[in-house]
């Protein structure tokens, strides 16, 4: 099992094992197959040390994945809460961000139903 920026990939085609790194879609996995030279129905497993270590050079140069992403947005969320904005306010307040209608559905974020007793006659 080939290890790349900290993450064990399956032993699946190239462009779908690559797609379990955060931060790499099918097609940065296309592209970064590409500038390899590999080919992408080749399976992960049969790649050479060579390649895997060309392959992770290509990542580390050209891409900011996992924990350097994820360190990224959560600080891209933060800087919206500290400076008040809209969608900041959203965020701290675990509502949708992008507009969507809160009135019905939007369960997602607003979390399980908090039932309020109906007003009696």
């Amino acid at each position: 099992m080939a290890r790349i920026a900290g993450v064990d990939l399956p032993n699946k085609h190239v462009s779908v094992a690559l797609t379990y790194i955060y931060g790499i879609s099918r097609s940065s996995a296309r592209t970064i197959c590409e500038k390899a030279r590999i080919s992408s129905a080749c399976l992960i497993n049969d790649l050479s040390q060579d390649e895997l270590a060309v392959v992770r050079a290509i990542i580390d140069r050209e891409y900011k994945v996992e924990g350097r992403l994820r360190t990224e947005v959560a600080l891209n969320i933060k800087r919206l809460m500290d400076i008040g904005c809209y969608r900041g306010l959203r965020h701290r307040k675990g509502l949708p961000v992008r507009g969507q209608r809160t009135r019905t559905n939007a369960r997602t974020r607003k979390g399980k139903r908090k039932t309020v007793a109906g007003k009696k006659k």
